[in-house]
């Protein structure tokens, strides 16, 4: 048998050599688990994993404008035998969630979890609780991980040990109305939410209108599995947002977040990561990044061929992504790509995503219809927490296009506190902002905020923490950030704001310019109490 890649040689290895890697050392095995699922998807084998993922347009119902072509997948030899597979109406359905495509006008993808194959899966959709449409096509992939590669996050060991498989659908529905709510319901051959004998809930979902409406959005990172955890996602659905950013590190099923295939792992994590969520994320678009802790060598070259099963990406198989949403401009982005503290994908993209980012604030600048520009992603710019602080590979290669395109602001998580500097340019405070107060973006610069406090444990500062009804503290201090090796360089820190050591999450009511009012975003940071612990407004 071939030895095990130690953590020292794993260090050494880009993502797509350690993928390769394990590709070689379960050739052995590949064979048991090569193969594919009948009816609705494809199953591209390797590794001792298979992994398949659906981008079928589809019309949401009778009422929608057209019909668009579903594409033709290949159909592969069932992975079971049809005597061992159970029967679909004994597979219930579980960890509903839902995510805009790129026109949060139109577009909705719909994804779930099933715990075993099934056949043809679908979407009912409808205008009402009591009247679905057609059956809408879905696709299902399968996520197969070797036993061997598992540490478990319990000691009950597993029915059938030689693999953890986990089946995922996703159906990608466009050509939806802009601003109506729709419902919808999920099954399969066996399984039909609309004729029995299981009669599920409909989950509604509401699309982006057309305009510029006033709405709230939140976001968080770092979030894992626990009751805080559930208790930041239900403090999510008391702000009604109309969707959700997710900063990433989202079920920490990967412990180590190193993107080393050594690391601890155990892919049941995401299964109660999904079921945790499912209430919230059910209805409310999630929209989320990849963080390190996403980096997964199992299945694929990048490291996210599991995320991207998991979760239906606006641009299919791409970690980075934009939507608009009223006049506020969302970029997305893959901070693996450049954060100095990582070495598995680092430079993976080999500067795609950053030229793309290039293009894509050039764009945005230039629309009048836009206002606002909110970019965000894991592994952060500016923060002060001892644990990971501010990446110079991130200041390096972004901001100083978000100084270039006067990005108003920028999301991280990361570390796992509540931080809010004051505007920035240049890397240099260019005007107080305490809580309450309310800047220009166009003419102080960017606000960064780190919201990675949403449910795993807690990090600390260097220093005491500043907020709302708390000791304003915003005298320069010592810090550090990663260095182009990975280490930590000191620097002088005048620029941190609001420092909150527990959990919270950021909340921001979006207003557009009406009746003489500038447009502004107003940001609150809301802790798992619902207490308000910072305040800020952002005005153009």
């Amino acid at each position: 048998m071939t030895p095990k890649m130690t953590p020292e040689q794993a260090a050494n290895l880009s993502m797509a050599e350690q993928h390769e890697w394990f590709q070689q050392l379960t050739a052995g095995r590949r064979s048991l688990l090569r193969g594919g699922l009948v009816g609705a998807g494809v199953l591209a084998a390797g590794s001792g994993v298979l992994s398949g993922r659906a981008d079928a347009a589809v019309a949401s119902s009778a009422s929608a404008a057209s019909t668009p072509t579903v594409p033709t997948r290949p159909t592969a030899a069932p992975l079971l035998a049809a005597a061992a597979r159970p029967a679909g109406r004994s597979v219930v359905p579980f960890g509903r969630h839902i995510s805009y495509g790129a026109d949060p006008t139109t577009q909705i993808s719909v994804v779930w979890q099933v715990p075993a194959a099934v056949t043809n899966p679908y979407v009912r959709i409808g205008h009402s609780p009591l009247d679905f449409g057609e059956k809408i096509k879905a696709q299902l992939s399968v996520l197969s991980t070797p036993f061997t590669d598992i540490s478990a996050v319990d000691s009950v060991p597993l029915v059938h040990p030689a693999a953890v498989e986990q089946y995922y659908i996703q159906a990608r529905i466009s050509h939806l109305l802009p601003g109506q709510t729709y419902y919808y319901a999920v099954g399969h051959d066996g399984y039909d939410p609309a004729a029995g004998p299981h009669i599920e809930p409909a989950r509604p979902f509401t699309t982006a209108p057309c305009g510029q409406p006033d709405y709230t959005f939140t976001a968080f990172g770092d979030q894992g599995v626990s009751y805080d955890a559930v208790a930041l996602a239900t403090t999510v659905r008391s702000q009604n947002p109309a969707f959700h950013l997710h900063a990433g590190d989202l079920s920490y099923a990967n412990d180590g977040g190193s993107g080393q295939i050594t690391n601890s792992y155990d892919p049941r994590v995401w299964d109660s990561f999904l079921v945790q969520n499912e209430l919230f994320a059910a209805s409310i678009p999630w929209q989320p990044v990849v963080g390190n802790h996403e980096m997964e060598p199992w299945y694929s070259p990048d490291g996210y061929g599991g995320i991207f099963d998991r979760f239906a990406q606006p641009t299919e198989g791409q970690a980075y992504y934009s939507f608009t949403y009223g006049n506020v401009a969302f970029i997305a982005l893959d901070a693996n790509d450049v954060t100095f503290e990582y070495k598995a994908n680092f430079g993976y993209s080999q500067g795609k995503q950053t030229a793309w980012l290039n293009k894509q604030l050039a764009a945005h600048r230039a629309n009048r219809a836009i206002d606002f520009i909110v970019v965000y992603f894991h592994e952060c710019a500016y923060c002060t927490a001892d644990a990971h602080a501010s990446d110079g590979g991130v200041r390096a290669a972004w901001t100083p296009l978000f100084d270039q395109f006067d990005v108003d602001l920028v999301i991280n998580g990361h570390n796992h506190v509540y931080e809010r500097t004051d505007p920035l340019r240049g890397g240099a405070v260019t005007t107080a902002a305490p809580t309450g107060s309310t800047v220009r973006s166009k003419a102080y610069g960017t606000t960064y905020v780190v919201a990675g406090s949403s449910g795993n444990s807690l990090y600390q500062f260097p220093v005491a923490d500043s907020y709302e009804n708390d000791v304003d503290n915003v005298a320069p201090f010592a810090s550090w950030v990663r260095d182009s090796a990975g280490g930590q360089t000191p620097e002088t820190v005048d620029w941190s704001r609001v420092r909150y050591t527990g959990y919270a999450l950021l909340a921001v009511d979006v207003k557009p310019g009406r009746y003489g009012r500038p447009a502004q975003l107003v940001l609150r940071a809301v802790n798992e109490y619902g207490a308000e612990v910072d305040k800020l407004t952002i005005e153009r």
